[in-house]
């Protein structure tokens, strides 16, 4: 799938590893792979990280990935993409790594509990007390993350 409504000039791709494109720009072959590029604009967009920082960033997790013998042939291009995010969100507080492992924890229990063909819905999860007897359901979060590297 390729989103040409999203525009991303041409200095700020070039400023990054071989990207997957066409000749409308990034092509994405699952909804998430988009959403995790939007995100790392986005996130640059906002002054939490500079261009160059988040293109450094992806470089050294594709070099990383190398070094362990598995360079990219392509197949795995946003795996890195989302690594390299988490590693930038966390350097720069965004995030921590349990907040990271609950969310994505939370995303494979709901993956694992819907039936197929149906859409994957995360329930936001509440702090419980010892006093709270019975989760509560909240809305669902319209948020989505990649499948682990394994699925």
């Amino acid at each position: 799938m390729s989103l040409p409504e999203a525009k991303v000039d041409a200095e700020r791709l070039a400023a990054l590893p071989p990207l997957p494109e066409d000749d409308d720009g990034p092509v994405f072959a699952e909804p998430w792979q988009a959403q995790a590029f939007a995100l790392a604009v986005q996130l640059s967009e906002q002054g939490h990280f500079t261009w160059k920082e988040w293109a450094d960033a992806l470089g050294n997790e594709l070099a990383a990935a190398a070094a362990r013998g598995k360079p990219d042939d392509g197949s795995q291009y946003y795996f890195h993409w989302v690594a390299a995010l988490e590693r930038l969100v966390t350097e720069k507080g965004l995030a921590d790594h349990p907040g990271l492992a609950e969310r994505k924890e939370a995303w494979a229990d709901a993956y694992r509990h819907t039936p197929h063909g149906q859409p994957v819905v995360l329930r936001d999860r509440r702090v419980h007390t010892h006093n709270d007897l019975h989760p509560t359901d909240t809305q669902p979060s319209d948020v989505s993350t990649p499948p682990s590297e394994d699925s």
